[in-house]
């Protein structure tokens, strides 16, 4: 689904991704409930993500005769999950697109500020042809995902997406005012941010439910 005031973002509309998000929510899913679905509700927003994909024809053999079809070159999609949280993601990513590339960049955020503060980056070889998904569970003020999209197009990438579990009006739309070119795919949007800039309702802090490192809800 989408949304005329905001046209590069989709909304997953499915069945199972909305339970999913609903697994997520709850402040009784453990760690590693939490971890398995995070990875679940990654494969199916890849999924979406890639539908434009340019793939290549391609003729092969079956057990029957030679038939023609399609195939997704090694290296044409990129994943770029950001640390830590985004982690979780890429191995439900891959599920869709094993012979992907992988990059990894670290950000953190201050949180006085909220000012986001780069790490850590690596990105494979850029072809004009890469597709470079960005995967990070949260899209809340979007500093995060906007540093990480800046540091990919400083790095030759033209073909950009981000795939979140749950974003926020707020980071959306600072990510479609900078970035109007990246497609913006989520299981999820909320109604907003609250004064620590924390996604309301939310899932809590993702990075902490996934590590089973601090708190499972927002104060």
């Amino acid at each position: 689904m989408t949304r005329p005031d905001l046209p590069n973002l989709t909304i997953i509309e499915h069945p199972l991704v909305h339970h999913k998000v609903t697994l997520l929510r709850r402040r009784e899913t453990d760690s590693t409930a939490f971890r398995a679905t995070v990875e679940q509700t990654a494969t199916a927003l890849t999924y979406e993500a890639l539908r434009d994909i340019p793939i290549d024809p391609a003729e092969v053999n079956s057990p029957l005769g030679k038939a023609t079809g399609w195939q997704l070159p090694a290296g044409r999609v990129v994943f770029v999950p950001i640390l830590r949280a985004g982690l979780a993601m890429l191995p439900g990513a891959l599920v869709m697109a094993p012979n992907a590339a992988v990059g990894h960049i670290g950000i953190r955020r201050d949180e006085t500020t909220l000012a986001p503060e780069q790490y850590y980056a690596r990105f494979p070889s850029v072809r004009p042809d890469c597709v470079f998904v960005v995967l990070d569970p949260m899209l809340a003020t979007g500093g995060s995902a906007d540093l990480a999209l800046d540091r990919l197009r400083e790095a030759g990438a033209r073909h950009t997406a981000l795939a979140v579990i749950v974003a926020a009006p707020e980071g959306v739309h600072r990510l479609l005012e900078r970035h109007p070119k990246t497609r913006v795919f989520a299981a999820a949007l909320d109604a907003g941010l609250d004064r620590r800039g924390m996604i309301h309702p939310g899932l809590g802090d993702a990075g902490d439910r996934i590590n089973d490192t601090g708190a499972a809800t927002n104060p």
